[in-house]
């Protein structure tokens, strides 16, 4: 089924939810690992992300091809031209970050010289040899973007919530698979 103005489908409302949840747990998760110390058990931990991290990369990608097939939602408001180019692009940068925090992840595991593994299963073999700049790179998208993601999701989540106590429009109804009524001009 595709994306309506009235309703989503339950593949864009699951793809939303599934993966906001998992990125918000796995940003969580991140922040506590961070503040372990080393030891064994922050190792296994570590391995846990790196895997949740690929599951995440693998349900992004299908959301994002998703996504350009029903291109992106029609606003159920009107709104300044200035607040729909900003919504378009807190959109854009949601589905780009949750490529980019788990590819980094990846590119600064590799630079350490690892493989890409998920759950145990060896994906792609490491080098065994360390490419500090490429470690660099990934650490610091990794954590920057993880910083700024969470700025955006705050963001995201503020403004459903104004959409639906404030504005009452629906949006947040129809992310939840519900039919809305089209209160605007726009078919």
């Amino acid at each position: 089924m595709k994306d309506t103005f009235e309703k989503f489908s339950l593949t864009t409302v699951a793809f939303h939810w599934v993966i906001a949840i998992a990125v918000i747990c796995m940003l969580a998760f991140g922040l506590y690992l961070h503040e372990l110390p080393r030891s064994p058990e922050k190792g296994e931990l570590v391995r846990l992300h790196k895997s949740f991290g690929v599951l995440i990369l693998v349900l992004a990608s299908l959301r994002i091809i998703w996504r350009m097939k029903n291109n992106f939602p029609i606003p159920l408001s009107s709104v300044p031209l200035w607040q729909e180019r900003l919504v378009k692009l807190s959109h854009w940068f949601l589905l780009i970050a949750t490529l980019m925090m788990p590819l980094s992840g990846i590119i600064m595991n590799y630079g350490n010289g690892r493989g890409l593994s998920l759950f145990g299963l060896e994906l792609i073999a490491g080098t065994g040899e360390e490419n500090h700049l490429l470690h660099e790179v990934g650490h610091i998208v990794h954590a920057y973007g993880g910083k700024l993601l969470i700025l955006f999701i705050v963001l995201h989540v503020i403004f459903a919530l104004k959409h639906h106590f404030i504005d009452k429009d629906g949006t947040l109804s129809r992310m939840a698979g519900k039919t809305v009524k089209n209160k605007t001009d726009k078919v």
